[in-house]
């Protein structure tokens, strides 16, 4: 058969409707009843109904996995990284109390490569389906020329609903408040460019050594999934009235936290009062960074954080296994990094 022009000029249109064909047999492990339609039309369907909440607020988000993906075309890897797409974005609407919906992909490659598809889709299913999150529908792009061979781009948006009346928004922190840490699973979608840096080009280092004071190869480690917080505040938020939470991704404590700080507030975060995992503690000693810049750029073993009151404090740490990182002081919306040991 004569192959198309269209196909000549790297777009291959019968492919991507080949590899698009099983998609609604994947998706259907991301079904809730407010979905419509089916997957493939020009935009997903999802009921406006949400019985039990007396005003319903939609909130949402879009992100990317940032340069983690260089990781997955090193390593040919990729259904990890789907799943680290929908929990970023699951855990950015939790920060305000947020019950995931559904969500949308996007894919950008120069060719389509049916394996790493279906990897992608594979990840973003197991991720959705563990949330109780659909996923409707979203973009596969084919545009040859303008990505390197083999690579591709990824992002993705979610939409949530919370009960305006028990919305999140920090607007209830207070002086003498607790900061509660809870641990990350390694790097999650950040600092990755700075990691690679030190790893490959300072360090020497391949994907299939093992990374220092590791059991883990290189590879292993940067791969792991970014985690998703929401059992964690779901069972917190049915015993504990939660002022504040933060999702410490892109510009780590020091540029996150202050998203739910009111004025007249600082939190000042104790350095001295969790362990570094040893990740982080190679790549700042082998990157020479002072901890202004480590704090910023790497979430540092804490992925996310809640604040509460003194008198609901007990009650987090027990429900969250999370550890006292800090508190809440006299300021103007910053974080003070000390070490009071």
């Amino acid at each position: 058969m004569k192959k198309k022009a269209y196909a000549l000029a790297g777009v291959d249109v019968d492919l991507g409707n080949r590899v698009k064909a099983g998609l609604g047999a994947k998706l259907k492990s991301t079904g809730r009843p407010e979905v419509l339609g089916k997957v493939g039309g020009f935009g997903g369907l999802f009921s406006a109904k949400f019985p039990g909440y007396k005003n319903p607020v939609l909130v949402a988000s879009i992100d990317g996995v940032g340069t983690k993906l260089k990781l997955a075309f090193m390593t040919g890897k990729h259904d990890t990284v789907g799943a680290d797409l929908v929990n970023h974005c699951i855990n950015d609407i939790l920060t305000l109390g947020a019950e995931p919906l559904f969500f949308l992909d996007y894919i950008g490659a120069g060719k389509l490569e049916p394996k790493i598809f279906n990897a992608l889709i594979k990840g973003m299913t197991s991720a959705c389906a563990a949330s109780n999150c659909a996923l409707i529908g979203g973009e596969t792009a084919q545009m040859p020329g303008f990505y390197a061979p083999g690579e591709y781009d990824l992002a993705g948006t979610i939409v949530g609903v919370v009960d305006k009346g028990a919305m999140v928004d920090g607007s209830t922190v207070a002086v003498g408040d607790i900061i509660v840490g809870l641990p990350s699973d390694g790097l999650h979608t950040n600092g990755y460019s700075l990691a690679r840096q030190i790893v490959f080009d300072k360090m020497k280092l391949k994907p299939t050594d093992l990374f220092p004071a590791s059991r883990r190869t290189v590879a292993a480690e940067f791969l792991r999934v970014h985690r998703c917080y929401l059992a964690d505040i779901v069972r917190l938020r049915q015993a504990v009235k939660v002022k504040g939470m933060a999702h410490i991704t892109g510009g780590g404590l020091v540029d996150n936290l202050p998203r739910v700080l009111p004025k007249g507030c600082d939190a000042l975060i104790d350095l001295e009062s969790w362990e570094v995992p040893d990740l982080f503690q190679v790549l700042c000693g082998e990157g020479r960074l002072p901890d202004d810049e480590a704090y910023q750029v790497f979430n540092m073993g804490i992925g996310f954080t809640v604040v509460v009151s003194p008198k609901e404090l007990q009650k987090t740490l027990a429900l969250t296994k999370g550890v006292i990182i800090g508190r809440i002081v006299k300021g103007r919306g910053k974080v003070r990094l000390v070490r009071e040991g």
